[in-house]
């Protein structure tokens, strides 16, 4: 085996021993926080050696991706560390580039630590995030190609907003499950066929890869990261510094539907809306809203239809939905009761409506995609 190889592939295995070692030290802090606190700091020291969290970020994106990201994780490093040890992440921005200035898609610029293409991709990383996905093709098929050959040496790739579209491009979405930009669901669903494109949650984690939800998903993300390698105290510290929710209630889905079938204009359909997300429980027919809303049940489906461009029926049914999988990945509440709060009357009726919108019944669903700890 070549010399360059046997150390790059000595170097990985070093990042997962390094893993190993936080969760081990880290279940010893969290059972005696105070006492042992001086004397971990100085294991820390070591061990956090080769903990890099690279962050690519393409021309013409959202700055506040990268740089919110970068606070969430400094933030993370001034709670748990302090001024005295080595940060918990250390911390590279890359641009595409070939200076070190990145335009945002406001006009702003920050200054790159690195270019892209100066980087050794065969470098041993723990993490590699990539934030949206460029402006042009040939920037995206740079930051993929660049993906495919660092993907084997890093413990974990991450991609925010579009940038799922460059870990699909990049080969290693294959086969498992993803999600992006509810505006960017169809797209990667027909670019990438063998991605199983989730449209629900926030964020999603296959393996070594995790991809989110657009723009400020990232976050969420990103404070799952933190839990995953420190622990649910110093994520929540976090969230909490910040005055951000550990876990938000709902996934991307609340925001791609009810956006997308607002009332064109504000008026009584647009107010009827806001008050039906409000009445989920309540009786929601055609007869009882045309009444709300001093309209024939006729007249009243065909103002609604040319509003939002959907029926009044599989609106209600879709809100419905989306209550009860926010009930299955939030709560504890049994099926029937979630069934109750949600407007559907009982759990047969549910899941009905979930093999058919989703097909997965609401068990399977909230196996799939109930948080792992419930603050």
């Amino acid at each position: 085996m070549p010399l360059l190889s046997l150390l790059s592939l000595l170097s990985l295995l070093s990042l997962i021993v390094i893993d190993a070692a936080h969760h081990l030290i880290l279940s010893v802090w969290q059972s005696n926080q105070q006492e042992m606190r001086i004397d971990l700091f100085c294991i820390f020291t070591i061990i956090t050696a080769m903990h890099t969290f690279l962050i690519i970020a393409p021309e013409g994106g959202m700055l506040l991706e990268a740089t919110g990201i970068a606070d969430i994780l400094t933030q993370a490093n001034r709670l748990y560390a302090g001024a005295s040890v080595q940060p918990l992440y250390q911390l590279q921005l890359a641009t595409t580039q070939p200076h070190h200035v990145i335009t945002g898609a406001s006009g702003l610029r920050v200054l790159a630590d690195c270019l892209l293409g100066d980087l050794n991709p065969k470098q041993p990383r723990d993490t590699i995030m990539v934030v949206g996905r460029g402006l042009t093709e040939a920037e995206g098929e740079s930051i993929a190609n660049w993906l495919t050959l660092a993907a084997p040496h890093a413990r974990r790739v991450v991609s925010v907003c579009g940038g799922a579209l460059l870990l699909a491009q990049a080969g290693l979405l294959e086969g498992r499950r993803a999600t992006t930009h509810w505006r960017l669901l169809d797209t990667l669903a027909t670019r990438f066929p063998q991605v199983t494109v989730e449209r629900g949650p926030i964020w999603v984690q296959d393996a070594q890869y995790w991809t989110s939800a657009g723009v400020s998903a990232g976050f969420d993300l990103t404070l799952a990261l933190v839990e995953a390698d420190y622990g649910f105290e110093l994520a929540r510290a976090v969230a909490q510094d910040m005055v951000m929710f550990l876990r938000r209630p709902g996934g991307q889905s609340q925001f791609s539907r009810y956006l997308l079938t607002q009332a064109k204009s504000p008026g009584p359909i647009r107010d009827l809306q806001a008050w039906m997300l409000e009445h989920l429980a309540s009786d929601l027919s055609v007869e009882r809203l045309a009444e709300r809303v001093a309209m024939s049940p006729r007249n009243f489906t065909r103002v609604f239809t040319r509003e939002t461009g959907t029926t009044p029926a599989r609106y209600v049914e879709e809100l419905r939905l989306d209550m009860a999988r926010q009930h299955l990945e939030q709560s504890s509440e049994n099926v029937e009761r979630i069934a109750e709060l949600s407007g559907f009357g009982s759990g047969l009726n549910l899941r009905r409506v979930f093999e058919r919108a989703l097909h997965l019944t609401p068990r399977e669903y909230r196996q799939r995609f109930h948080a792992r700890h419930l603050a």
